[in-house]
């Protein structure tokens, strides 16, 4: 019976593995669509999303099966209220994704970005895409120390959004209040994006470890 369940156990984290990957596919393809307005690219990445949405919703349905029926104890229980709360994060980045996507589509066939910042993008989508990655990793292999350096990786991304903002602040912005809203936007949607990968790590220290590291503020975007 207990190998049964840590069987499940494992496919479920494998589910979640490839969920993460399909988020940080997904934001590769908003960041494409935005950079180079691509309206075909960011209905793709809407259209995609209910993919996404739904392999979720299986897998979390997998996890309170586990729950109800096996009855875990100790570190089984962590393991599966662990990966209850991952697929919310892994969910939400690939709604993040349909978010940035959703302002492609609406200003099209305008570019959303001024040329101003574009570079900014082009980094923060590269940073996303390489934090959804790591996050894809460390579902499957569980591994501790790897998860926790993930918050390590998004001080990139934290400085890129620190950066963003001191453009749109300091210096001699000609593009109008409309474009700077867009690109605030868009800026707090790639920050959040990493912020939830980050949670995943934590959320694979928990499981691993019985601690969960400090609280990365996820906001309610």
């Amino acid at each position: 019976m207990r190998t049964g369940y840590h069987e499940h156990l494992s496919e479920l984290a494998k589910q979640l593995s490839q969920l993460c990957g399909l988020s940080g596919a997904t934001m590769e393809r908003a960041t494409r669509a935005l950079l180079q307005a691509d309206l075909a690219s960011a209905e793709q990445v809407i259209s995609d999303y209910g993919k996404i949405a739904a392999m979720g919703t299986r897998a979390e349905e997998s996890a309170i099966t586990l729950l109800a029926l096996q009855q875990p104890v100790a570190g089984e229980l962590r393991s599966i209220i662990s990966w209850i709360h991952a697929v919310a994060d892994v969910d939400r980045m690939g709604a993040l994704a349909v978010h940035v996507a959703k302002i492609v589509q609406q200003r099209h066939p305008d570019h959303v970005l001024p040329a101003q910042v574009a570079g900014y993008f082009t980094e923060m989508g590269r940073v996303a895409v390489e934090l959804a990655n790591s996050a894809q990793e460390v579902l499957l292999t569980r591994d501790p120390g790897n998860a926790a350096r993930i918050r390590k990786q998004d001080d990139a991304m934290d400085e890129l959004h620190r950066q963003l903002f001191d453009e749109l602040l300091e210096s001699e912005w000609k593009h109008g209040v409309p474009a700077a809203v867009d690109v605030a936007l868009l800026g707090r949607f790639y920050e959040r994006f990493a912020d939830h990968a980050v949670e995943v790590g934590r959320r694979v220290v928990f499981q691993a470890t019985g601690a969960l590291p400090p609280e990365q503020g996820i906001g309610t975007y």
